[in-house]
């Protein structure tokens, strides 16, 4: 059995307000020339698969097409997405009956039955190979948020109630599957160790829990596709647990990424090969700076000149450091791309003072700050004092608290 692994498509993103559905389009039409050319036996999407949860009808015409195209060339080919934290796990969900028609399977939430067992059943799907065989099965787990595994034997511990999920379906897949069949588990997850996109990655470490461990996926899964994280690695040093990473860099942070999917091979139960398949990039991404504003305005004005086609023109983020405000920055940099191959995104300006220190320092747009930063300065301005740990948790939990219910909405 082969099967491909990719996460993270943030479909329906946008860069500093600039629409990038040319660069979803172009990156899909890629991926299913790469189904063709490789003839997985399945295709694995593990979360992210929406930017928002509620996102554009534009984006999501962009998934179900994909879908229905990929069917049509492969009717055998299974396909399993899970919600991301990204995502709204109803709406994920919504479409399935349809989807199941075209061998495609949508994971967005958990559920439990009576006496607090986790219904396994919806969440292990059999991945077949060419005869039609079931091959393996897939242990699919969106992200758990912590309404959702609190309770029952967990009590009110989000770790307790992960490792819960966890066991449950792990024992369920062993106690289903037959020899010879693999277990892969599919997860939307933070898993510790792994290195983080500051500028584009939303934190999804809860109160006081810490990172998922790798022990919560022991031995026998043969492989565990993780999404999340836009940066490919493996968790741990272990080949068979790896994050495939985001198709295409949603920050200038993410721009030297090798963005990739990964073409995975099974030998019966076991894990064979892991082949990564390097993602073209349809517009490119250029980031000039942190330099003094003549040094910047000399790289603008070296820039190619504009060509034909305006939607593949590189997005253009310039870094100026300064000695004092300058109120036509915008005028003079503008300016110097007159004509030029690029689409100006972002100016970031740092002064004097701050000049040598981290990027985080930097001048950042609301855009760039994120929920838990503006808390902590919002706390601050009023108390003097940064929020200590447990602000820090009850915050986390109360903005995860209010993105779960924002999904009822959007149903």
């Amino acid at each position: 059995m082969r099967l491909i692994h990719t996460s993270d498509w943030h479909l329906g993103q946008t860069l500093h307000g600039q629409d990038r559905d040319y660069e979803h389009a172009q990156f899909l039409a890629w991926l299913l020339d790469q189904l063709t050319v490789h003839q997985p036996d399945a295709l694995l999407i593990a979360g992210d698969i929406f930017d928002t949860v509620n996102p554009p009808l534009k984006a999501q015409e962009r998934l179900y097409d994909f879908i229905v195209r990929a069917h049509e060339k492969l009717p055998q080919l299974d396909i399993v997405m899970i919600a991301g934290n990204h995502d709204s796990g109803g709406r994920i969900e919504l479409p399935g009956p349809l989807m199941r028609r075209l061998n495609a399977h949508a994971i967005g939430r958990i559920s439990w039955l009576a006496d607090h067992q986790l219904d396994h059943g919806r969440l292990l799907v059999p991945l077949h190979d060419a005869k039609g065989e079931v091959a393996g099965w897939c242990l699919a787990l969106p992200f758990l948020r912590p309404a959702e595994v609190t309770g029952g034997e967990a009590g009110e511990d989000y770790m307790a109630g992960i490792r819960h999920v966890h066991q449950h379906l792990i024992a369920a897949a062993e106690a289903q599957r037959q020899p010879g069949q693999a277990l892969i588990a599919m997860s939307h997850a933070h898993m510790a160790g792994g290195a983080v996109s500051e500028d584009s990655e939303r934190n999804i470490v809860i109160g006081n829990a810490e990172a998922l461990p790798a022990s919560l996926f022991p031995e026998p899964i043969a492989y565990v596709a993780l999404g999340h994280l836009h940066k490919p690695q493996k968790v741990a040093g272990q080949e068979r647990i790896r994050y495939s990473g985001s198709p295409l860099p949603l920050s200038f942070g993410e721009i030297n990424y090798p963005h990739q999917i990964l073409l995975v091979s099974f030998d019966g139960d076991r894990l064979d090969t892991i082949e990564a398949l390097p993602i073209p990039r349809a517009v490119e991404m250029i980031r000039i700076g942190r330099a003094p504003l003549a040094d910047v305005i000399s790289q603008l004005e070296s820039l190619p000149p504009v060509g034909l086609f305006a939607e593949n023109l590189p997005w253009l983020e310039v870094r100026v450091q300064l000695d004092e405000p300058l109120p036509d920055l915008r005028q003079r940099i503008e300016t110097a791309i007159t004509g030029k191959a690029c689409r100006l995104v972002r100016i970031a300006s740092e002064y004097a003072g701050k000049r040598g220190e981290a990027d985080s320092d930097v001048l950042l747009g609301l855009d760039q700050i994120t929920p838990q930063e503006l808390f902590a300065r919002a706390w601050e301005e009023q108390f003097g004092n940064p929020p200590d740990e447990q602000a820090l948790d009850d915050f986390a939990s109360l903005l995860q608290g209010v993105e779960f219910e924002g999904e009822g909405d959007a149903r």
